[in-house]
């Protein structure tokens, strides 16, 4: 009897160390432990608009909070981000690609459908007038994670083993996606072949000859040195990326009315910050890359053609998720 005590006693310390160090905890001192993960190392936007965050939220809470971020994927890829989130362990903040949200939020995904934006001030004008809200609430709903800003503003091409210059020279492009299906659908639409493979295992699969292609925006391309295995860059211009700065609704919940207050307003702000950092290195990135040799970069002669095939996968995904005011809003901020 004695030794199921000690068992128990043992068992409920240990849980409770678990459920300490994976949530926002309060040590004996009362001080909020608020933690963050990115895939990336801290000259990545994503990285500096996170570090933003926690400057902003510290300024406006004004009182004493701890902030640990862990970068380089050391706990994991945006996926597992997103699902400790929602589960209220592990990460209480992150950037995160809208395809990692498929899983809980169908609609999800067409926040980051190729050739949904057609520039930059279109882009602009569909995050600062909150055209997505309906799909910011239903990720809030259905997986209890919190958008509280929007990174992003990288323009994604192809990244190829071998010249890629017109719809010809891309049909059968065997490349990589992610997983959202959205992203297959319309990769097959404009004729390549698409298939889901891991971030982290891109730069290898190119190698081995597993694809032949994959996509990015430069900052990508530069920190996970895809240019070493795929050289050659189709201007595609196909996706203008919105990446969502998430807050796990279960840490949120526990927080005070004044933090909970500070982590809205720094969240949109942190967003705002990291748009504007990354837009504007983006062209710069990829030309200093090219000026290095490191890539070279090909004119796409028929994007026209690649807007034409996937204008109807568009409309029926966007149909298909419940999404079709969404899409239309979108495309009503065209100019």
């Amino acid at each position: 009897m004695k030794n199921r005590y000690r068992f128990s006693a043992i068992s409920a310390a240990v849980a409770l160390l678990f459920a300490c160090f994976f949530t926002a905890c309060y040590p004996s001192d009362q001080t909020i432990v608020l933690r963050g993960a990115s895939q990336f190392d801290d000259d990545h936007p994503f990285t500096k608009a996170m570090l933003k965050f926690q400057e902003l939220v510290e300024t406006h809470y004004g009182k004493p909070i701890e902030f640990e971020i862990y970068k380089n994927s050391e706990l994991g890829l945006e996926k597992d981000y997103f699902t400790y989130m929602s589960q209220g362990l592990s990460v209480d903040f992150s950037i995160v690609s809208p395809a990692h949200m498929s899983t809980f939020s169908k609609a999800a995904p067409l926040i980051d459908m190729p050739f949904l934006f057609t520039d930059l001030d279109h882009w602009n004008r569909v995050l600062d007038e909150d055209a997505l809200e309906p799909i910011t609430s239903e990720v809030s709903d259905k997986a209890d994670v919190m958008i509280i800003g929007y990174a992003g503003g990288g323009t994604r091409h192809l990244i190829v083993n071998k010249p890629v210059r017109n719809l010809a020279e891309l049909k059968g492009l065997n490349m990589r996606v992610m997983g959202a299906p959205i992203q297959t659908r319309i990769f097959q639409a404009i004729t390549a072949a698409p298939t889901v493979i891991a971030y982290n295992e891109i730069y290898n699969a190119i190698q081995t000859g597993v694809i032949e292609a994959a996509e990015n925006e430069a900052t990508g391309i530069e920190q996970m040195k895809f240019y070493e295995v795929g050289p050659e860059i189709a201007l595609t211009a196909h996706a203008i990326t919105v990446r969502p700065l998430c807050f796990s609704g279960k840490t949120f919940r526990r927080l005070p009315e004044d933090l909970q207050a500070a982590i809205v307003k720094a969240g949109k702000e942190a967003g705002a910050y990291a748009r504007k950092i990354e837009s504007e290195q983006d062209a710069a990135l990829l030309a200093q890359m090219e000026a290095e040799g490191k890539l070279k970069t090909h004119e796409f002669v028929d994007r026209d053609k690649l807007l034409e095939l996937a204008q109807p996968i568009q409309e029926a995904y966007a149909a298909e998720v419940g999404a079709s005011d969404v899409f239309a809003r979108v495309n009503a901020l065209k100019q």
